[in-house]
């Protein structure tokens, strides 16, 4: 045989038999896509339990909001303090007696004069007790003139027998017999005199008691609440059982507006009256109120450890409205000031000194994107009561009030609900 035909020979015995090579390569396959369905499917699962960490339960905190400092140019600011507008001049309006309402003449919202009719209530009985009042008195005083009438009259038959008794005219029994009857009428004068008087204070009670089914404004100012309607019976005293209303609505006179804020008593020896302050509101961040120390009140609450001190506000303004939040920078004149002469300006924003905290040796903030806390680094400046002066946030950014130690950067925030 030749040598090149055993060469060949050799060739086809090494040479893979057709069939046997289409099931090789189709076992093959299969293998591949059984691998890559696994793979998948661990993806898939490593994918939902990363969504589920970094979902997680979520932290429930409370925000707050990076303000800007109220103090900007002028005497520095050497303490902060939060707090709210009050009014100093306020009162739920009721009636004085208890009685349903026929008329509610107010709304939220309206400006009401002194005097003006907030409300009125049923006053039948008090109208008919008023007619029966002056019926009395009108009685009293045509008795009154019946008897003033007789006694003119046994006057003149005294002076008669006077005048007759010294010609002997009449006898001397006559003469004192008229003479008691002029006493007697001008007793029942007097008496009756004293009846119209009493007739006439009942008058004027019933007029009172009439005047106290129309309830009216006791000062000048904005109505705040209307707490009844038409129908319900109003009472100055609580009945039980809730279907008695003790109040018509509530007036606040905004001339009286004024600010009252807590001072932490490590500080309040910073504060004295009169001292200039500036206010500013949490609605309107950017608006500087001028005000000062009206006075400390001269206690302090040992729950909080705080000083309640009221602030005058100098300028008057619609938009100050009772109960708002409100943050005041307390100032001094003889501060210290640069080398140009003016204060230097507190460059940064405030937050709660409780928003923040340490992070791998650095002061960090959390601030709030969407349902997420993220963190940022910032600078840590000076202490204003409950707030702090940093730098590193812009003023409005929203962030957690109080972190929790193990929150991290992107964790799952719920709010809480005020």
């Amino acid at each position: 045989m030749p040598p090149d035909t055993d060469k060949r020979a050799l060739l086809e015995q090494l040479r893979l038999d057709p069939e046997y090579r289409d099931e090789a390569s189709g076992g093959s396959s299969r293998t591949r896509w059984v691998a890559a369905g696994v793979l998948t499917l661990v993806a898939l699962i490593a994918a939902g339990v990363a969504f589920f960490v970094m979902r997680g339960p979520g932290f429930e905190v409370e925000a707050a909001t990076a303000v800007p400092p109220a103090a900007s140019a002028g005497p520095a600011a050497i303490l902060q303090a939060t707090g709210y507008v009050t009014a100093r001049r306020q009162a739920t309006v009721s009636a004085q007696i208890t009685g349903a309402l026929t008329q509610v003449l107010i709304e939220e919202g309206e400006r009401v004069a002194a005097g003006q009719v907030l409300a009125r209530l049923e006053d039948t009985a008090y109208r008919a007790a008023l007619a029966q009042s002056d019926a009395q008195v009108r009685a009293a005083q045509a008795l009154l003139a019946q008897y003033r009438a007789q006694l003119a009259q046994a006057q003149r038959d005294l002076k008669r027998n006077q005048d007759l008794i010294d010609r002997h005219l009449v006898s001397q029994q006559a003469l004192e017999t008229a003479d008691t009857q002029v006493r007697s009428l001008e007793a029942q004068v007097d008496s009756q005199t004293k009846q119209v008087e009493v007739s006439e204070a009942a008058r004027r009670g019933a007029q009172v008691q009439l005047d106290y089914t129309t309830v009216r404004a006791p000062f000048a100012g904005v109505v705040t609440a209307k707490a009844a309607q038409v129908g319900e019976i109003v009472s100055p005293l609580s009945a039980g059982g809730g279907f008695t209303r003790t109040g018509v609505g509530t007036i606040v006179d905004m001339d009286s507006l004024e600010i009252e804020v807590d001072v932490n008593e490590a500080y309040i020896n910073r504060v004295h009256a009169n001292q200039p302050t500036q206010a500013v509101l949490d609605a309107y961040p950017d608006w500087t109120i001028p005000s000062h120390v009206i006075a400390i009140i001269p206690t302090a609450d040992r729950s909080k450890a705080t000083v309640k001190v009221r602030i005058g506000i100098d300028q008057k303004d619609p938009r100050i409205l009772p109960d708002m939040g409100v943050r005041v920078s307390f100032l001094e004149e003889a501060a210290k000031k640069d080398a140009g002469g003016e204060a230097p300006p507190m460059r940064g924003v405030l937050v709660p000194a409780g928003a923040i905290v340490q992070k791998d040796g650095h002061s960090v903030v959390f601030t709030i994107d969407g349902d997420h806390a993220h963190s940022v680094p910032v600078i840590a400046g000076q202490t204003y009561g409950d707030l702090r002066l940093v730098e590193g946030l812009t003023s409005g950014a929203r962030l957690v009030k109080a972190p929790p130690a193990e929150m991290t950067d992107g964790a799952r925030v719920i709010l809480k609900k005020q």
